[in-house]
């Protein structure tokens, strides 16, 4: 490169030409070959053609004016998942008490969902195999990876597979792997430890009031199972509701299933949110415990009318059980005792005690797991003794 020499443009020049021109000449250079006698003159210059390398150089770039961070993320995320966030914004705008707890979703959903499809390309899987609701909530931003990679890893058990095709028990198994343990558990130890409670309470009576046993077991195999499901802690998979929902619907949706869950995937939970739990899945037990009362009532009284048949003495010893009165007050009991323990039983003592300190050991955290269950079991069955006499349904029989 030849430098101009000082004959090529004199200072005077330079500046005058400058305030003179536009600012598109500035972009116009001119180089001009400096004569032999010029460039003679520059190669006896005294500096080295090469600097030392212990010279220190500093050189300042200006630095490029960006918008702030969350302005450039909004950005940044509006061609990808935007539109999920703005859908969920406006589900839990409408949720009454979810407001606050959108904020804080909108600003984890972009890492949740980096986090997620990385766990994804780790695994060498797109996200279309995944079921529509758990990729339509990866785009969203509403499960980690963690959640990501322990849907594959149930993948690998057959009956896990099975399980995992029905969305219920994809949104429980998500949230906690003992899920199945836990459900095998109660309805493995339903039956005797009720009879067992049913005995302590009646004592030498329990012979004699084997009917009303008869009909307090039955219930109890058919409501264990969603004395389990409903109260267990969930992740939510479920898509947002439509803008014209009610207030009550997008409400209920917003709430959690378990009152006492820790908030999974960034979430938080209100406090009117999680009463909203206790009243929503109350009202399912109350259903539950009533149909279960009407068949194993129906159950009895069909059992009683058939050895009535067959023994004639046993005729004047066995009443009917008044099977709407009955069935009723089990579905009260349900809705308000059995809610409320077996939502303090998964939320608090196991989710929030036991997995914590037992993560590492899932065999000791079963066992834990199946004494505390057994003993909320057998808890149920005697208040629900003492209930039930309590408001006539059952009669204590007297020794003859």
């Amino acid at each position: 490169m030849a430098f101009p020499s000082p004959m090529a443009a004199s200072p005077s020049s330079s500046l005058s030409s400058s305030s003179s021109s536009s600012w598109s000449s500035l972009h116009h250079l001119r180089l001009l070959q400096l004569p032999n006698h010029a460039s003679s003159r520059l190669s006896v210059l005294p500096f080295p053609r090469e600097l030392p390398l212990s010279l220190p150089l500093r050189l300042r770039i200006p630095r490029p004016l960006l918008p702030a961070l969350p302005l450039a993320l909004a950005r940044g995320e509006g061609g990808g998942g935007g539109g999920d966030n703005d859908d969920d914004d406006g589900n839990n705008g409408g949720g009454g008490g979810g407001d606050g707890d959108g904020d804080g979703d909108d600003g984890n959903a972009p890492d949740n969902r980096k986090a997620a499809l990385f766990v994804l390309a780790q695994m060498g899987r797109k996200l279309e195999t995944l079921p529509s609701d758990l990729a339509a909530a990866v785009e969203g931003g509403r499960v980690t990876g963690e959640i990501v990679r322990r849907f594959a890893e149930m993948e690998g058990s057959a009956l896990l597979r099975w399980l995992l095709q029905f969305q219920g028990f994809r949104e429980r198994l998500l949230a906690d792997d003992l899920f199945l343990a836990k459900l095998a558990m109660e309805c493995g130890v339903g039956v005797i430890a009720k009879t067992a409670a049913e005995y302590e309470k009646r004592r030498e009576n329990f012979i004699k009031e084997i009917d009303i046993v008869i009909a307090d077991v039955v219930m109890a195999i058919v409501a264990d199972f969603m004395l389990v499901y409903l109260p267990a802690p969930t992740v939510s998979l479920q898509p947002p509701l439509a803008t014209n929902a009610g207030h009550i619907a997008n409400f209920f949706h917003n709430c959690p299933d378990n009152a006492f869950q820790i908030a999974l995937a960034g979430r938080s939970f209100s406090l009117l949110q999680r009463l909203g739990a206790i009243l929503r899945n109350g009202a399912k037990l109350f259903a539950v415990g009533t149909s279960a009362s009407l068949i194993g009532t129906g159950v009895t009284n069909a059992l009683i009318k058939a050895r009535k048949a067959v023994d004639k003495e046993f005729d004047d010893e066995a009443e009917d059980i008044p099977i709407v009165s009955t069935s009723v007050a089990y579905g009260i009991y349900m809705a308000v005792s059995s809610n409320l323990r077996y939502q303090i039983l998964a939320g608090v003592i196991e989710q929030r005690m036991l997995e914590p300190l037992l993560h590492n050991h899932k065999i000791l955290l079963s066992a834990l797991c199946f004494a505390v269950r057994t003993g909320n079991t057998f808890l149920g069955s005697l208040l629900w003794v003492d209930y039930a006499r309590w408001i006539g349904v059952q009669k204590v029989q007297e020794e003859s």
